[in-house]
This record gives structure tokens, C-alpha cells and sequence, in this order.
């Protein structure tokens, strides 16, 4: 399952949360720092959304509508891809090289090497 088909250029990055937007255009009250405008998430979809809390986490802020598609196994993924991309840049700064394995059951196994 892939977690985003979207380019840099159409995802939306806020220092202050910024209103999502319905499949109509009408402004919803939710609000997000990470922003997947409407058009680029599919026909009838909503805007998708990630709140930044003040401990540095996200939180989803999908539809029900759109849960259909970026639900719980989507959003499983997101994260652990998100998580994979965070320690290559870390390690890969420091010299390192870091490898990912998918294992049958969806889970990840990441090796680090090049340590020192």
C-alpha cells in the first residue's frame, strides 16, 4: 500500500494551523500545519491534515469520507515511513549508511551501519 503520491510542491507546510476545506470548498473549523489540499487527494475528497502538537507530534485529520482510503493501515504506514525517513536523515548526516527490509507481515526492519 502506497502512503502518498503527492510532490513536495503540493504539500502545504504552516508554522500556524491553517483551516482544511470540504469536498465542497467550504471551510471547515479543524485546522492543521501539514496540509494535502482537496484537489490533490481525489475526486468528492477533503483536505487531509496533520496537527503538530506542542510535544512535536501529529495528529490525522482525515474524513470519514476519506478514511475509506487513508485509514488506519494507511496511516500505520505513513508513520512508520515517516519514522524510516527520520533516522536515514539522522544517521546518513553522521556518515552512516541505513537500509530498510518490509517484512510479510507490514512491518520494517532497519539496519544501521558505519558506526565508529
Amino acid at each position: 500500500m502506497e502512503t502518498g503520491k503527492w510532490t513536495e510542491a503540493q504539500i502545504e507546510l504552516h508554522n500556524e494551523a491553517q483551516n482544511l476545506f470540504g469536498h465542497t470548498g467550504d471551510m471547515r473549523e479543524e485546522k492543521a500545519h501539514v496540509i494535502i489540499r482537496r484537489n490533490h487527494v481525489g475526486g468528492s475528497s477533503n483536505d487531509i491534515g496533520f496537527l503538530k502538537a506542542e510535544d512535536g507530534t501529529y495528529t490525522a485529520i482525515i474524513s470519514d469520507y476519506d478514511k475509506s482510503k487513508y485509514g488506519d493501515e494507511w496511516n500505520a504506514r505513513l508513520k512508520g515511513n515517516y519514522a524510516f525517513e527520520k533516522v536515514r536523515t539522522e544517521q546518513e548526516a553522521c556518515g552512516r549508511t541505513v537500509s530498510r527490509t518490509r517484512c510479510p507481515n507490514g512491518s520494517q526492519r532497519v539496519e544501521v551501519t558505519g558506526y565508529r
